[in-house]
């Protein structure tokens, strides 16, 4: 079953994996041969295109979500998630076989982790499920990564897409892995490129470079704005007439699982009402230091939240 309602048009669309992330607080990642233990468990839901669009919801853009879920209870807590979120249903897909997809996810003491994946159904996502009237008026597109062959509607979607339709791109390692080559179809296409150093280095293989050098390289191959995510350091990032590098909040890290992706909607939700590169980077900082102070999104910001701060 596919539920499509012309009538909700979202200012921005995030096409990316559906997953219920299963978090384990421990007390240290345990290696080859190693040990530890599991001190508690937290579920909820997640994927790195969700908890973006979700964050973006929550500071008051209106929103909706290209994904695929199974008639399962997985399926029903991210349907559920979404909606008291206040995301549109209107580009989701439903699945009457195979399972949700499912993230495990590690967590230590410092908030370091580590994830494994089983993709489910949504490597699964064809591209007659997608109803191209659903897209056509939104202000940006926002595409994260798939395990599997979804990557490839992803690619084929872009034809449908407006050119004055914003393509943002977070490829994730599970992206940059594939190659620059076979990510050139999405970055040839790509208006903002958010991605994190060690994402960058790998893309170039390219670890003696400066970050300005190898983004200066995107600007020139035809990316219109560059974000680098540094974790804890901060942001750097340029477009044709700015750079800026802002530095990270100070906060009470429990989680860092999603960091990366309520910093996008921090980014994203300035960038759509106009803000400059510098403001856009540290609302990201901002949103992202209070969103790793909880598990998933639990400490994610409201709009009342960031117009209070700032």
């Amino acid at each position: 079953m596919e539920i499509f309602d012309n009538d909700l048009n979202a200012e921005i669309i995030g096409f990316g994996a559906l997953n219920v992330d299963k978090l384990y607080s421990v007390e240290s990642i345990a290696g080859a041969d190693e040990e530890s233990f599991i001190k508690s468990e937290t579920v909820t839901p997640g994927g790195s295109a969700a908890n973006t669009i979700i964050g973006l919801s929550r500071l008051g853009c209106s929103t909706s979500l290209i994904g695929k879920i199974a008639e399962d209870d997985e399926g029903d807590l991210i349907e559920y998630n979404l909606a008291v979120n206040g995301v549109y249903s209107n580009n989701l897909i439903y699945s009457e076989s195979g399972s949700t997809g499912k993230c495990l996810g590690f967590v230590d003491e410092n908030g370091e982790r580590c994830l494994y994946i089983d993709p489910g159904v949504n490597d699964d996502i064809k591209i007659g499920e997608i109803n191209p009237l659903n897209i056509m008026r939104c202000k940006i597109m926002h595409y994260t990564s798939f395990v599997g062959d979804s990557f490839k509607t992803q690619i084929e979607l872009l034809e449908s897409l407006k050119d004055d339709v914003i393509l943002s791109f977070d490829p994730g390692m599970l992206y940059v892995k594939k190659g620059f080559d076979e990510l050139k179809p999405i970055l040839e296409r790509c208006n903002i490129l958010l991605i994190n150093e060690s994402e960058l280095r790998l893309l170039f293989d390219n670890n003696e470079s400066s970050l300005k050098e190898l983004a200066i390289g995107l600007l020139d191959f035809g990316i219109e704005t560059v974000v680098i995510k540094q974790g804890a350091k901060g942001v750097f990032a340029i477009n044709s007439s700015k750079e800026c590098f802002v530095e990270s909040y100070e906060c009470d890290v429990v989680d860092t699982t999603g960091a990366g992706d309520s910093f996008n909607s921090g980014f994203l939700y300035s960038f759509l009402r106009g803000y400059d590169l510098e403001k856009s980077c540290k609302i990201g900082n901002w949103v992202a230091s209070k969103s790793i102070e909880g598990f998933g999104m639990e400490k994610f910001p409201s709009l009342k939240d960031l117009e209070e701060f700032f």
